[in-house]
C-alpha cells in the first residue's frame, strides 16, 4: 500500500480554509497512487485550540466541517486518518476526546482516543480532554494498523528514567491486539525546540527496534502563537531506518510504499541537522505565520544599529519579504553616528524602507515638563527609560496609522534580567527573538552572513549598548553575555540551584544577582508581547511563576 504523510499548516478554527487545504493535499496523494493519507493531530481544528474547546458552537462547526471533509475524501477516493476532537459519550470525566479517526468511502471506519494527555510546559490537555482507554488497532485493506497520538509514544521506560505516566500505550495496545500489528502510526502536533529532533529520532528508533515494527509519524507544521511546529514527518522501517521524510518547517507530503518500504526523502535526517540553521528557519516560519494569521501583512521595526534589531529585521525580511518591512532609526542625544550608519546599512543590505526619526526634541520636551517634579533629584534610569518609551510611542503610532504590526527586538538574556523598558522597547505585537539568548543571537547573525554580509560586521563586533546614557555598555550593568547565558540556561532550563551553578565556576555574588533579577522582573515579562519559543523553557505559556512572591533560594525558613 502507498501511504501519504501529509504535514500541513492549519489556521486554528478556520474550518473552511483548512478543508480547502486538506482537500488539495488529498488530491495530490490520490494522484501519487496512494490508498491512504495520514494527517496530523487535531488536523481539522488546528492545534492547540485551547479554550475554544469550551464553546459549543466551535465544536458544532468542527463536526459539520468533518462531515464535509469525509464527503470530499469519498469523492477523491482515498482513505484518511485525521486528528479530530470528538465527544466523550460517558457520563463522567471531561466532555471531549483528542482522537484519531479513520474514514473511507464516506464512512467513519474506526476511532481511537489519545491516552496520555500532557500537562507540562506549554501543554494543558487534561484541561479539556478525557484520556482514552480503548484499543488503537484496526485492519484497513489487509494492513493491520496500530494508531497512537503524539504523547502516547513518549513514555517508554527504557528511555525515560522517570516516566510521567503509569501506562505505556504501545506495548499495551500490541498485547491486546487480536491480530498482529503490521504498522504503527502516530499523528502529532509536536512543537519545535532546540534538540527535539534528535530526541524524537531516538524515540522512533527505539520504538521500531523494540517492537520490530515500522512506524509512520505525521506532525503538524506552522506557527501558532508562540509555538512553532516543524513538521519533519517520517516513516521508518522495523530497524528504525528512515524510509521517507518530509521537509522541515514547510507544508509537505511524502509517500511510502509499505511493500518495498521505500519512499521519498525531502529533509535531512535529524542527526545531520544544523542547529543554528534550524532555529533560523523556525523563527522565520513563526514570524510569518503569526503576522499573517493575525491578519497583518506588513511590520515595523525600530532599528537601533544593534545586533538584536538587525537580526529581527533580517528574520522579518525572510518571513514577509523586505517590501513589507519598515525600519526606523530613532536616535537620541546618546546615539552614536556609527549606530545610525549601521541601522542604515542593515536596511540597505536587506532592501528595507528606512526612515530616520530623531527623538531629541521630544526627549527635551519631556524633561522640561518633568523638571518641576524632578527638581533636586539626580538623573538616573528614569531619564534613560523616557527615551525608550518615546520610541515605543512613535513606533506604535506608525504601526497604527499604517496598519502594521510592531515587532519588538529584545532577546532572552535581557528579558530574563529585566534589562528592557516596559512600554518602551518592550512595546509590540510579537517578540521575535524573545527566546533567543544573546550568544545565539550572534550565532544566528553569523549564519545569515555565511554567503555575504547581511548583518553589518561592525554591528556584530562592537560591544552591545542600549545607548541611553553617555558611553553606556551592557557589561556596565550585566555580567559578560557568555557567563550570563550559561547561568540563565542552568537556572531556567536545567532548574539548577544556586549552589550547583556556583559549582560550575561562577562567582556566588554574580549568580545570586542574576537570579534576583529574574525573580523581581516577572511583572515585566507578564506584560511583554508574545514571543516565539525555540528553547526547552521559554518565558510565557510554559513557565508559570507568581509575580507577587517572596521566595529567595538559600534563605533559611
Amino acid at each position: 500500500m502507498k501511504i501519504a504523510l501529509i504535514q500541513y499548516n492549519p489556521r486554528i478554527g478556520d474550518f473552511a480554509a483548512n478543508i480547502v487545504s486538506i482537500t488539495g493535499w488529498l488530491k495530490k496523494a490520490k494522484a501519487a497512487g496512494c490508498e491512504l493519507a495520514v494527517l496530523p493531530e487535531l488536523a481539522l481544528s488546528g492545534y492547540p485550540p485551547q479554550d475554544l474547546l469550551e464553546r459549543p458552537a466551535f465544536l458544532d462547526d468542527q463536526d459539520r466541517a468533518f462531515i464535509r471533509l469525509v464527503a470530499k475524501a469519498h469523492q477523491i477516493g482515498l482513505g484518511v486518518i485525521c486528528g479530530l476532537v470528538t465527544r466523550n459519550p460517558g457520563l463522567m470525566g471531561k466532555p471531549l476526546h483528542n482522537s484519531a479517526v479513520l474514514f473511507a468511502d464516506g464512512v467513519v471506519l474506526f476511532t481511537t482516543q489519545k491516552q496520555l494527555l500532557p500537562t507540562y510546559d506549554v501543554f494543558d490537555e487534561a484541561r479539556y480532554f478525557e484520556p482514552g482507554t480503548g484499543n488503537g488497532t484496526f485492519c484497513y485493506q489487509g494492513l493491520h494498523l496500530g494508531l497512537t497520538i503524539c504523547e502516547d509514544i513518549w513514555n517508554d521506560k527504557s528511555l525515560f528514567s522517570r516516566p510521567l505516566y503509569a501506562t505505556d500505550p504501545v506495548p499495551a495496545m500490541l498485547a491486546k491486539a487480536e491480530t498482529p500489528v503490521d504498522l504503527l502510526i502516530n499523528i502529532a502536533a509536536s512543537p519545535f525546540n532546540i534538540g527535539k529532533g534528535a530526541t524524537r529520532q531516538k524515540i522512533f528508533t527505539n520504538l521500531c527496534q523494540r517492537h520490530h515494527l515500522p512506524l509512520i509519524y505525521v506532525n503538524q507544521v506552522g506557527g501558532q502563537d508562540s509555538l512553532i511546529f516543524d513538521g519533519n514527518s517520517v516513516a521508518l522501517d522495523k530497524q528504525g531506518v528512515i524510509a521517507a521524510q518530509a521537509a522541515r518547517f514547510v507544508e509537505d507530503m511524502v509517500v511510502v510504499n509499505t511493500e518495498s518500504w521505500q519512499g521519498q526523502i525531502h529533509g535531512a535526517p535529524a542527526e545531520t541537522e544544523h542547529e543554528i540553521a534550524e532555529v533560523c528557519e523556525a523563527l522565520v516560519l513563526g514570524t510569518r505565520d503569526y503576522v499573517r494569521k493575525c491578519g497583518f501583512s506588513k511590520v515595523v521595526i525600530g532599528l537601533s544599529g544593534g545586533v538584536d534589531s538587525a537580526l529581527t529585521a533580517a528574520i522579518a525580511s525572510l518571513a514577509l519579504g523586505p517590501e513589507n518591512v519598515l525600519g526606523l532609526a530613532l536616535p537620541s542625544p546618546y546615539s552614536s553616528p556609527e549606530s545610525i550608519e549601521d541601522a542604515q546599512q542593515v536596511a540597505r543590505n536587506l532592501g528595507l524602507d528606512f526612515t530616520i526619526l530623531p527623538i531629541t526634541g521630544l526627549f527635551e520636551t519631556f524633561l522640561a515638563s518633568l523638571a518641576p517634579i524632578f527638581a533636586g533629584a539626580k538623573p538616573d534610569v528614569t531619564e534613560q527609560n523616557l527615551q525608550a518609551r518615546i520610541r515605543g510611542n512613535l513606533l506604535m503610532a506608525i504601526a497604527n496609522k499604517q496598519g502594521r504590526l510592531l515587532l519588538s527586538t529584545g532577546n532572552k538574556s535581557e528579558n530574563a534580567v529585566g534589562y528592557c523598558t516596559l512600554y518602551g522597547d518592550m512595546s509590540g505585537g510579537l517578540a521575535v527573538i524573545a527566546d533567543v539568548p544573546k550568544q545565539l543571537v550572534y550565532a544566528l547573525c553569523r549564519h545569515l552572513n555565511r554567503d555575504g554580509e547581511v548583518i553589518p560586521w561592525r554591528t556584530i563586533e562592537k560591544p552591545p549598548s542600549a545607548e541611553l546614557a553617555p558611553n553606556q555598555k551592557d557589561e556596565d550593568d550585566l555580567p559578560p553575555y557568555p557567563a550570563l547565558d550559561a547561568i540563565l540556561a542552568a537556572y531556567l532550563e536545567e532548574h539548577r540551584s544556586i549552589a550547583e551553578i556556583v559549582a560550575m565556576g561562577f562567582a556566588q555574588a554574580v549568580v545570586e544577582d542574576v537570579i534576583r533579577r529574574i525573580q523581581v522582573n516577572e511583572y515585566k515579562r507578564k506584560q511583554a508581547p508574545l514571543g516565539l519559543k525555540v528553547t526547552t523553557k521559554a518565558f510565557g505559556l510554559g513557565r508559570r511563576y507568581p509575580t507577587a512572591e517572596g521566595y529567595r533560594e538559600g534563605l533559611r525558613p
